[in-house]
This record gives structure tokens, sequence and C-alpha cells, in this order.
């Protein structure tokens, strides 16, 4: 089963790190990444730009509106996503827990589930079809 986390940082303590800390920090994360990969729990990742970057969009007036920054003003932002295969949600944990960015104190790392959206992604196909084919 795949696991989505979002892995959430605390920009005032990571610019607190010295450069070298953050380069040690960096190393024991890629490495665990790597250990990740080779045992195929890795399904993917990435790490975000800052939240000074994010733009968000919504809808309003019937239209899409956009506000500068980030949907939620928080301490911690989001940093990045990881997604990881695991067996079930105490496996996601397990591995989750043994991240190095996490066990540096920068934030907290929130798990979900991925679903599975194969059949209703095929059913609506049919329909779409079925309605097609009417015309």
């Amino acid at each position: 089963m795949k696991y989505l986390c979002f892995g959430y940082y605390n920009k005032g303590k990571f610019d607190g790190m010295t450069e070298s800390e953050r380069n040690a920090m960096f190393d024991t994360c890629f490495e665990y990444d790597d250990h990740l990969r080779a045992s195929g729990h890795w399904a993917g990742g990435e790490a975000l730009q800052g939240p000074e970057t994010a733009l968000t969009l919504y809808w309003k007036n019937g239209k899409v509106a956009t506000t500068d920054g980030p949907y939620a003003e928080t301490k911690e932002q989001l940093g990045g996503i990881q997604t990881l295969e695991a067996r079930d949600l105490n496996h996601a944990i397990q591995l989750v827990s043994q991240l190095p960015g996490f066990k540096y104190g920068l934030g907290p790392i929130e798990i979900r589930p991925v679903v599975d959206l194969t059949e209703m992604m095929k059913e609506s196909e049919q329909r779409r079809r079925r309605k097609d084919a009417s015309r």
C-alpha cells in the first residue's frame, strides 16, 4: 500500500543550524532515502521551495482567485512530500520514524494512505463512453 508523507519544518530552527549541521543532516537523510530505494519502500518524493514561493488558488465569485503564500499560515510549513510503499500503516510509521530529518526535530510528518482510484476511473471512463455513444 502507498502512503504519502508530508514533511513539515520549522524554518527558524532550520535557519539556526550551521552549514555543517545542515550538510550532516542532508547526508544522513539522503543515505536513508538510498536505503528506502534499495529495500523497495521508496515510491517517490520531492523537496519544496520555501513557503514564500507558494501561490494558493481558490474559487471566488465564479472564477479562480489567488493569494500569495501557502494555504495555512503556521510556524511549520510543508517542506516536502514522500511516497512510501509499506505493508500497512504500522509499517509506514516504522519507516517514517527512522527518517533522519524527523529525528533532527525540524517538524512533524503527516502520513496518509493513498486512495487507489483505478476502479473509480474505469467506471467513470465507461460512463463517459456510454454518454458519448448516445450523442
